[in-house]
């Protein structure tokens, strides 16, 4: 590994690959914490749409996931698709400041997803390439603190600059901290050549068909919890109907990503110390615990431990989910293998959003939270029983 040590284990990329990160949730979430009021409020776009728009946006990304992580285990190369995906959502998120329609919204939310998409796969085996497997839990805790860390000065950028310049002034202001991100990780990360993936991976269905039984099982019970976790939107709307107004939503989702900062790097910390099998399935009982918080809350107080509930339960969630793929499969697939769960994920979270938006639009909210609550608790179960507890790395 070429990539010095700078810290308990952690590589120079780690640290650089998190400052990226960092930079781009500002943008983004300067963007994103606004952009569901936009929509409601500004444009008129009626619930359902919201979540198709969300929906449409997620499954994108998740596609183009999936094909981004084969094509960089093809190449042996990750950096390069990093790049490019980072450089497109930089230069979309300004052009949210010009939408006069839905399909304006539509249209910039997908493209900005692609980038995201792109990115995210070649990027999380680019971790995994950087360090050694002992501390593989506290990279991708690190990583995601980070990033977190971003998307606490996103929303607080929002709030202060909403005020002055308005929901149009603050998108085209995102594109300062996008071009800072994308100049750090084109000169500071190094790219860690490895060995292509051959005739493991000659083709996407054939690099799918390399990954280990284990792994696949994993996904599937993945997708399934998808189902209940849809889009933040609906629980910044939720929070708008217990009497947080538009103007706070920002420092309320805030509070969100603090906790998120705070908690991820510990919670990839013990995942390698007590196994990530059960910090996986703690982590989505706590989610459905938080929904049925959502279902049955009635005041902005319940609203505002709700959400921190919410940042525990993503922490644990988005730092181990990826910290357990290295331990599925064998080095040259690791891009293929997060693409195929950013993948699933992906496809799941479009009928997700639209039935969390339908149900909401015809029964009220409460029904989107009771049903995701039940599917959550579920796939918890199901995570202890049918994900084993060792796991071979091929078939």
């Amino acid at each position: 590994m070429r990539n010095s040590r700078v810290a308990s284990g952690l590589t120079l990329n780690i640290i650089a690959l998190g400052v990226t990160s960092l930079l781009t949730d500002i943008s983004s979430e300067m963007v994103f914490t606004l952009l569901p009021f936009f929509m409601v409020n500004v444009l008129g776009v009626g619930m359902a749409f919201v979540g198709l728009i969300e929906g449409a946006a997620e499954a994108t990304s998740s596609l183009l996931k999936a094909f981004s992580g084969w094509f960089s285990d093809r190449a042996g190369r990750r950096k390069l698709y990093a790049v490019l995906g980072y450089s497109l959502s930089t230069s979309v998120k300004p052009l949210f400041a010009f939408a006069a329609s839905a399909s304006h919204i539509l249209t910039l939310r997908v493209l900005d997803r692609v980038g995201k998409g792109v990115r995210t796969s070649p990027r999380d085996a680019l971790i995994a390439d950087s360090i050694r497997s002992s501390v593989r839990g506290k990279a991708y805790g690190l990583h995601r603190s980070l990033d977190t860390v971003g998307a606490v000065f996103g929303p607080l950028l929002a709030f202060l600059l909403f005020p002055i310049i308005s929901y149009r002034g603050v998108f085209l202001s995102s594109i300062i901290p996008g071009l800072a991100a994308v100049i750090l990780l084109i000169f500071l990360v190094k790219e860690e050549r490895g060995t292509a993936a051959d005739k493991e991976s000659s083709s996407f269905l054939a690099g799918f068909r390399s990954l280990s039984r284990s792994f696949k099982v994993y996904v599937l019970v993945v997708a399934l919890f998808t189902l209940s976790n849809f889009s933040y939107a609906f629980f910044l709307l939720r929070a708008s109907e217990l009497g947080i107004s538009a103007s706070f939503a920002p420092l309320l989702y805030l509070l969100f990503n603090l906790v998120y900062a705070v908690f991820a790097f510990p919670a990839g910390t013990l995942a390698d110390k007590v196994g990530k099998k059960p910090m996986i399935s703690f982590g989505y009982g706590m989610f459905g615990v938080t929904c049925l918080g959502f279902a049955f809350a009635s005041s902005p107080l319940h609203a505002v431990i709700l959400f921190m509930s919410y940042g525990v339960f993503l922490a644990i969630a988005d730092t181990v989910q990826r910290a357990i793929v290295p331990d599925l499969i064998s080095a040259n697939l690791r891009g293929t293998a997060f693409g195929v769960l950013h993948g699933a994920v992906g496809l799941v979270a479009l009928p997700s959003s639209f039935l969390a938006g339908t149900l909401w639009q015809i029964y009220g909210s409460a029904a989107s939270f009771l049903v995701g609550a039940a599917v959550s608790i579920v796939a918890s179960i199901l995570f202890i029983l049918l994900v084993p507890g060792k796991h071979e790395k091929s078939n």
